[in-house]
């Protein structure tokens, strides 16, 4: 059975980033709240906290705070039904995985009202769109945006749309290493922008053109800085059309190919315990997403 005082501590450093602030927040001394900590170690057996500043979850910790993120929802439930339980009336929060491309265009916007008139506070956990569901699958997160259908046990998913992606260069790019007009059997070896190693999107439009070779890529792990490089003329790239409207209008940044774009599906998955607070949150998404992603 788990002791929920040492759980809540574990959750008090890492939303407050230190032992200070937790203990502050939750009334206690300190060295109360490391005791606690320690307890809850010796407990599971191993660490649960990275001693850094701020302090990070581990592994397990991170389960354990999920754990907590689910049991707070559930306890949100009841205390709407019997509103004297909820003596703190504190913001709820949970943990999000999402893709990198999502947080730099329209998650933001799609759900802040939301989380104003919900009193909801989110840690954003960073992923390819590919791969969000381990996070899901490791329990470390009550909810994420990724490519794949299929939910973990115990989970829902919902089709919220796709990301429409362009490839994408500059104009000083294409002239340079496309002077006679864009030719695909090149591209192999013309350097490319990749956001990282779970990144697959250049690979997918090498492939719909019949090359399956490696090909030259600088790699940029930021969505911001992933499309100043290709204004900059550094390499080609696919580029979410969200965010680069006005670049497009301009002509700072142009097709390889123009009407050849790849639409990548987002799945909304969430843990079916998860409380009415997540059931909510997913009805809002899967009325407002299409606002800005592209039907399938």
């Amino acid at each position: 059975m788990f002791d929920y005082k040492l759980l809540a501590a574990l959750a008090a450093v890492v939303e407050q980033a230190g032992f200070e602030r937790a203990a502050q927040v939750l009334g206690l001394s300190q060295s109360a709240v490391s005791q606690r900590i320690k307890l809850l170690e010796a407990r599971v057996g191993q660490p649960v906290l990275v001693r850094a500043t701020p302090p990070s979850p581990t592994d397990i910790g991170r389960r354990l705070l999920n754990h907590v993120q689910q049991v707070r929802l559930l306890e949100r439930d009841l205390q709407g039904q019997v509103p004297a339980l909820d003596e703190e009336g504190l913001p709820e929060r949970l943990r999000i995985a999402l893709n990198a491309d999502s947080l730099a265009t329209w998650w933001a916007e799609a759900v802040s009202d939301f989380c104003a008139r919900e009193q909801l506070l989110v840690d954003h956990v960073v992923e390819d769109q590919d791969v969000g569901l381990k996070r899901m699958r490791a329990g470390e997160v009550a909810a994420c945006l990724c490519a794949s259908e299929r939910p973990v046990a115990g989970a829902r998913s919902v089709l919220l749309g796709a990301m429409r992606y362009r490839a994408l260069a500059s104009p000083a790019f294409m002239a340079r290493h496309f002077p006679d007009g864009f030719d695909p059997n090149h591209l192999p070896r013309t350097p490319a922008l990749v956001f990282g190693p779970d990144d697959f999107l250049q690979h997918r439009y090498l492939a719909a053109q019949g090359l399956s070779e490696g090909f030259l890529h600088h790699l940029c792990p930021s969505s911001e800085g992933f499309n100043r490089l290709a204004e900059a003329g550094m390499g080609w790239g696919m580029v979410p059309q969200l965010q680069v409207e006005d670049e497009l209008a301009r002509g700072s940044l142009v097709e390889l190919q123009p009407g050849r774009p790849i639409d990548v599906p987002l799945y909304w998955h969430h843990w079916r315990n998860g409380g009415q607070l997540l059931e909510k949150l997913t009805e809002h998404l899967r009325r407002d997403a299409g606002t800005w992603l592209v039907p399938l």
